[in-house]
Parts: structure tokens; C-alpha cells; sequence
């Protein structure tokens, strides 16, 4: 991110299409809405992450002299064209829900106002950017929920695919409630923890277990993992680890952050068979993580057959959310503003129920029981709605309309979920640490019943619309059906 212009990261179609906006002269500013139609992994809810990835994208936008020689050598695009492009920046507004939110299907996660040209180009980058770490950070937050409150550690680098979704994978990973991650690059880039310990090769490389495992815990006597499953777990490597741990007392050092790593075989019964060894012999604090192909079901099962383990290790599963691959965010054009500064809604028809479009420029506010602080609906609005609290307010469900929720005013609070990000062209956002983000996350998890947060068939979460955006919607729709007649 910080050494490549990302600029030419956009479909063709992205290019070819401004071209056709440029030629007719038709450059209108217009609303984009970034949202997405369901759930990864059939949660409950998920979480928004990679906000700052696509401001530094915005904040680079430009096409180089050497963008500009490619595009013209594909001799499908006009010379005055290509001369707008040399001058190109990023004019427009964009919106966004902060990173670390919890967030639900249909509702706009970034939001652009712009001429349509530059709407159109920053689609591609935007969808890739905030689909991946969306993705990563909400099935970490899947594993993180089955672990309870034992510490997720993301191993992945070596499984993903490729550095940048290692790096940024790794980034999403703390966000979504990770303690540390074994990716040392990000660490440095992030200001996040990073841990780790031995490999088997450490073992093998020495003549004996013992004596790689005394090798190991005297250079690192304050962060003595040893992996214990090399040759023989209950019969070679959890003895030998006790007694190095014995010897480390016995120097007078101070036993602390220390324990055993698991990394193959039955963990359940590893696990409680090496609890017991090491409490009879005095070493109750000693920790026990555990790798291995984890994921957020093997951890439930662990814990449910009484596994002693309290640190997991996840890698491939999480780095690359192995049941479910992609994010699905989509990108889809809602409002067109006309000669009077008014933004006349659009919308998109389909087959498909689910893939018809909420029409507008739109806003979002997030319910919360008052008594409870917890997440009551969201409830999506033009962006000149207001609400007042202290009215009731009636809720209704925007697909079955029969379903409805009356909150009886000073019963419920509100926040606007979308903040300005970049106002004409400026960024007027301070991006918190990843740090920050994660701790605001871990807050955001608390707002929701427990029973959405389940990894079996959770609780849906209603995303409503406001009736002032349901009639347009509807009206919408009718002329749309009478014009095929």
C-alpha cells in the first residue's frame, strides 16, 4: 500500500465506461451506496474493517505518466480522454461506518458522492479493499466468540494468499479480536502484538527433546513456549517440559508467561491428560495453547469436551475464512442529483428479491434499547431524517410490512452509523490505531444479544427502512412494473 499506485487496481469496464461518461459529457454528481446482501458464514452480524486502506487509496489516487502510456498502448482510448486522466484527483464525499462496527446486510458500509466519472473508478479498489478485511474480521470475531475468554492468536501468514492478504488479513484479524498475530511485518506496520514460538525443525535440530527444550528457554526464559508433540506428547515432551520448567525455578528464574503447545492429535484429551502432569508437578499457571487446523467449530468442540487448552492458535481457516471465501459486497448506484441539487432516487430491479436496491441518498441510525444498551434495529433513512427519541417510533419489517415494533419514546437511543470521510476531495477523518479499532470492536460485540452472537443459527438483527424511504422504494417499483406492461 505504501509503495505502489494502486490507481490502475480498477476492471476495465470501470475505464471504458468513464470514457463514455466523458465523451457525451454526461459527468452528473450521483450516489453510490457499498453495502452487502448477507452474512458470511451464516452469522449474525458482521464487522466493518479496511476503512483506513481505502483512504490512503483515495488520498493516491492519480494516474501516472506510466498509467496513462499503458492505457493509451491498449489504443482504446481517445487522446483528450487520456489528457483528462493525466489531471485526474478524487473531487467528491464519501461516507463511511467506522472500522470495528458491527455491521448488517443491506445497509450502506461507505457511501460516495460524486461526479459519476470518479464515482465509477474508485468502485473496483473500494469492493476489494473493504470485502476482504470485512470478511477476515468478522470470521475472526466468529472464532473469537467460541474461544470465550481464552486469547486468539492468527497464524495464517503462510496459508494466505499472498502478502497482502497475509498482511492485511492479519490487520482485520486484530480487529475482530485476535490478542496477537505471528505476522512480525505486521507488527511493525500496525503497532500490534505479535507471538510465536518453535517450529518441530527446532526440536529435530538438536540430538535430544530436552535439550532443545533447555536451548529454547534459556534465551527466552520470560516467553517459554515449548512444542511438545515431536516424538511423543505424554511420554516425552510434556515430561521433558517440566522438567526444564524445574530447572528454570531452580536457577531463581521467575516462571511466568510460560507453557506447552499442542499442534497435532486428539487436543482434548492432550490437553487434559497434560493439565494434570503439570499441576501435580507445582506448574498450575502453566498455560497450554494448541494449533492445527482450528477454527471457531473445533474450538466450540474442544471446549465442550472439557479441553484444557487457553490459547488457540488459527491460521489457515481464519487468514483465508475457509467455509467461506468471499465477503460479497456489491456497489450500486442510488441517486442521480438533478440541476436543482436535488438527488432523485434510483433504483435497480430484479428477479431477485434480495438484489433489488434501497433508491437514494440515504443515512443510517442504530437503534439501542435504552435499559440494556443493546442493538434494537437499524433503520435506514434519507439522509434529512431526523429522529426524536422521546416520540415513539414504529418500526416495521420492509419485506413482510406486517411485522411491526412500536418503541415507546424515551425507551430507545440512536446514532447515526455513517461519518464523513472525504469533503470535496479533502479527507477530514482521523483514522484511530488498529489498537483503538479493535478495543472499539470488542465494545461493539457487547451491544448484541447473545443470541445473535451465536455460531448456530443466530438471531437475525432486522435492518428496517424509515417510511418515508419505504413509499419511495414503493413508488419506485410500481412505475417500474407499469412501464413493462
Amino acid at each position: 500500500m505504501n509503495t505502489r499506485n494502486l490507481t490502475l487496481l480498477t476492471d476495465l469496464y470501470e475505464l471504458t465506461m468513464m470514457q463514455g461518461y466523458f465523451e457525451s459529457g454526461a459527468n452528473d454528481v450521483v450516489v453510490f451506496d457499498m453495502f452487502f446482501r448477507s452474512n458470511p458464514c451464516n452469522n449474525g452480524y458482521s464487522i466493518a474493517a479496511g476503512l483506513e486502506q481505502v483512504i490512503e487509496y483515495i488520498k493516491d489516487l492519480n494516474f501516472s505518466y506510466e498509467d496513462v502510456e499503458y492505457l493509451r498502448s491498449l489504443n482504446i482510448f481517445s487522446e483528450d480522454f487520456l489528457h483528462y486522466l493525466s489531471g485526474f484527483h478524487f473531487s467528491g464525499n464519501i461516507y463511511a461506518i467506522p472500522e470495528g462496527t458491527v455491521i448488517f446486510p443491506k445497509e450502506p458500509l461507505i457511501k460516495v458522492i460524486a461526479p459519476i466519472m470518479e464515482a465509477q473508478l474508485v468502485e473496483t479498489a473500494i469492493l476489494n479493499i473493504i470485502n476482504h478485511q470485512s470478511l477476515i474480521a468478522t470470521k475472526t470475531a466468529r472464532v473469537a466468540f467460541a474461544a470465550g475468554t481464552d486469547r486468539v492468536l492468527e497464524f495464517g501468514l503462510r496459508r494466505a494468499q499472498g502478502p497482502d492478504a497475509g498482511l492485511y488479513g492479519a490487520r482485520a484479524a486484530m480487529i475482530g479480536g485476535c490478542s496477537a498475530t505471528s505476522n512480525v511485518l505486521a507488527g511493525k506496520e500496525f503497532g500490534v502484538a505479535i507471538s510465536g514460538t518453535h517450529a518441530h525443525s527446532w526440536i529435530m535440530s538438536f540430538p535430544d527433546e530436552y535439550t532443545a527444550f533447555k536451548k529454547y528457554a534459556d534465551l527466552y526464559p520470560n516467553t517459554c513456549c515449548l512444542l511438545v508433540d515431536t516424538y511423543d506428547t505424554l511420554k516425552s515432551g510434556v515430561p521433558n517440559a517440566i522438567r526444564v520448567f524445574k530447572e528454570m525455578r531452580e536457577s531463581g528464574i521467575e516462571l511466568k508467561n510460560y507453557g506447552i503447545r499442542l499442534d497435532s492429535g486428539d487436543l482434548a484429551y492432550l490437553s487434559k491428560k497434560a493439565r494434570k502432569m503439570l499441576d501435580n508437578a507445582g506448574f498450575e499457571d502453566a498455560y497450554i495453547s494448541a494449533s492445527n487446523d482450528l477454527d471457531e467449530y473445533l474450538i466450540h468442540d474442544l471446549k465442550m469436551q472439557g479441553a484444557t487448552i487457553t490459547s488457540w492458535g488459527v491460521g489457515t481457516h481464519l487468514i483465508t475464512s475457509k467455509d467461506c471465501p468471499s465477503f460479497g459486497g456489491v456497489y450500486k448506484l442510488a441517486a442521480i442529483c438533478n440541476k436543482d441539487g436535488e438527488f432523485i432516487p434510483k433504483i435497480k430491479l430484479s428477479e431477485n428479491t434480495e438484489k433489488i436496491t434501497n433508491p437514494g441518498n440515504k443515512t443510517i441510525f442504530r437503534i439501542y434499547e435504552k435499559e440494556t444498551g443493546k442493538i434494537k434495529a437499524d433503520l435506514i433513512c434519507f439522509a434529512d431524517e431526523v429522529i426524536d427519541c422521546q416520540e415513539d417510533l414504529l418500526l416495521f419489517d420492509p419485506v413482510d410490512t406486517w411485522k411491526k415494533t412500536l418503541l415507546k419514546g424515551g425507551t430507545y437511543e440512536v446514532r447515526e452509523l455513517l461519518k464523513p470521510i472525504f469533503i470535496n476531495g479533502a479527507c477530514v477523518y482521523d483514522t484511530p490505531s488498529v489498537i483503538e479499532i479493535a478495543d472499539y470492536c470488542r465494545k461493539e460485540k457487547e451491544t448484541l444479544w447473545d443470541e445473535t452472537k451465536r455460531l448456530f443459527y443466530p438471531h437475525r438483527v432486522y435492518v428496517d427502512l424509515s417510511e418515508k424511504l419505504y413509499t419511495v422504494k414503493k413508488d419506485l417499483l410500481n412505475q417500474m412494473s407499469l412501464k413493462e406492461q
